[in-house]
């Protein structure tokens, strides 16, 4: 799942892609580099942001998702949180709703449910503007998966198909370092959920505290992520460094294979 942030003010990637013009390029290059999906992005969700008015989210994402789904053969994704910015990204092409706080959101599952989306349902602890102020779990791993059950059931319950979700353990948001390492050494837990596992660790806080880069030096860091994940089970994984993770994915699948052919 390539990253696709129209806002000023992502993390990583803010103001790189102020134009339709810009951002279609960038989808161009990241599905000739392998990606599925483009996950079209107009609110920033770093910690401390203070999220767009619905207006300005729709005016950012839905001319780009317009102008990949016309051009492009590839999954275009919604991330929102908002009904409103869903309906309209839906309308325009895309076919996938991807939102952190898990479609807990006035009339969101209706939403999704309503166009017959496929949906990523991502957990996270707090908002944005306060999400990493105090995180605490008493079992992290056991917490988050009882709560994305609980989205699985809710989604079910508003009409949207099981093999349309998928879930995501929200790597990052309201989580410590030590909070992120137990999921990533507990990822397994999550492949029994009947639903793909998503993950997003491109970049993030997590290959920061491990290696002391800075956020535009995480790529090696972010690779070796991506292939520990998918040696234990992702199945969809959120990244900038398409080609790069799609290497890194590529041998974290193969070791979660069981062994064939020439032991030697």
């Amino acid at each position: 799942m390539g990253v696709l942030n129209v806002t000023p003010d992502s993390f990583s990637d803010g103001g790189r892609y102020p134009t339709v013009e810009a951002a279609l390029a960038a989808a161009r290059a990241m599905v000739a580099a392998g990606a599925s999906l483009i996950d079209v992005g107009g609110e920033s969700t770093r910690p401390g942001a203070e999220p767009p008015g619905e207006a300005e989210e729709i005016r950012r994402t839905v001319p780009v998702i317009r102008a990949i789904a016309a051009e492009l053969d590839v999954i275009v994704s919604i991330d929102t949180s908002r009904a409103t910015v869903i309906a309209a990204a839906l309308e325009a092409g895309a076919s996938f709703v991807n939102d952190v706080r898990g479609l807990t959101g006035p009339s969101c599952l209706e939403a999704a449910a309503a166009f017959g989306a496929g949906v990523c349902v991502m957990h996270m602890q707090g908002d944005p503007r306060t999400m990493q102020n105090a995180p605490a779990y008493r079992d992290v791993v056991a917490e988050v998966r009882a709560w994305l059950v609980a989205r699985i059931e809710a989604c079910r319950a508003a009409g949207i198909g099981a093999e349309a979700i998928a879930v995501d353990p929200g790597f990052g948001f309201g989580k410590t370092s030590a909070h992120n390492l137990a999921l990533l050494n507990g990822l397994e837990a999550f492949t029994t959920l009947g639903a793909p596992l998503a993950v997003g660790l491109s970049r993030k806080s997590l290959a920061g505290a491990l290696t002391g880069r800075a956020v535009g030096e995480r790529l090696a860091g972010s690779v070796a992520l991506a292939a520990i994940a998918a040696s234990r089970g992702a199945a969809i994984v959120r990244a900038h460094d398409v080609a790069e993770t799609l290497d890194a994915v590529r041998i974290g699948a193969a070791l979660r294979r069981p062994a064939t052919g020439d032991r030697r």
